[in-house]
């Protein structure tokens, strides 16, 4: 059940989001295998990024990729990219943290911009969530641009938050509403 409601692909200008597929190895790891990507994602994200990271995740041991949404961002028929949503649970239920990332070879060109856009009503809709949000390390300002050209707000910071090599920084809080969607309630 849960794989046929997360097994859609969703069309953009000029990507694509689906589901990950095995098949998607070697891109993943040609992408995802560059410090300049994982410097500001999670550290489940690891750099380097091995075959064996990459079959990890592929496998669903990294995230649950039948009961979320993960998916691919597709771009000329190649994996280079993936989003997802993870809802929060009890009291939470009614929101979602979401992630991304993109290989460097498409940045600078709008395409998350494109894709958030796509993705955001999508998983709001289909998740019944209220709020979808995500946290963006301080040093990280791109990604925040592609939040708040979005209609993201930037609810605040969590200071001195997370340790990632070594250095300390602060995280940058953005959320967007089903009201500021304009979603049907």
């Amino acid at each position: 059940m849960e794989q046929a409601r997360f097994g859609v692909a969703i069309e953009g200008d000029g990507f694509v989001l689906r589901p990950w597929r095995v098949q998607d190895l070697e891109s993943l790891i040609r992408h995802a295998n560059d410090e300049q990507v994982s410097r500001a994602v999670s550290d489940r994200f690891p750099y380097p990024y091995t075959r064996e990271d990459g079959q990890a995740f592929l496998s669903g041991k990294v995230e649950d990729l039948s009961s979320q949404p993960v998916f691919a961002i597709e771009i000329d028929g190649e994996a280079c990219g993936g989003i997802r949503a993870r809802p929060g649970a009890g009291e939470r239920a009614c929101g979602a943290e979401f992630g991304y990332w993109l290989g460097r070879d498409h940045w600078g060109r709008g395409v998350m911009t494109r894709v958030v856009a796509r993705f955001a009503p999508w998983a709001m809709r289909t998740l019944s969530l209220h709020r979808l949000y995500a946290t963006v390390l301080d040093n990280n300002p791109a990604s925040a641009a592609v939040l708040l050209r979005n209609g993201f707000v930037e609810e605040g910071t969590q200071r001195c938050a997370v340790i990632k090599r070594g250095r300390l920084y602060d995280l940058r809080v953005f959320a967007r509403t089903r009201q500021a969607l304009d979603l049907d309630p």
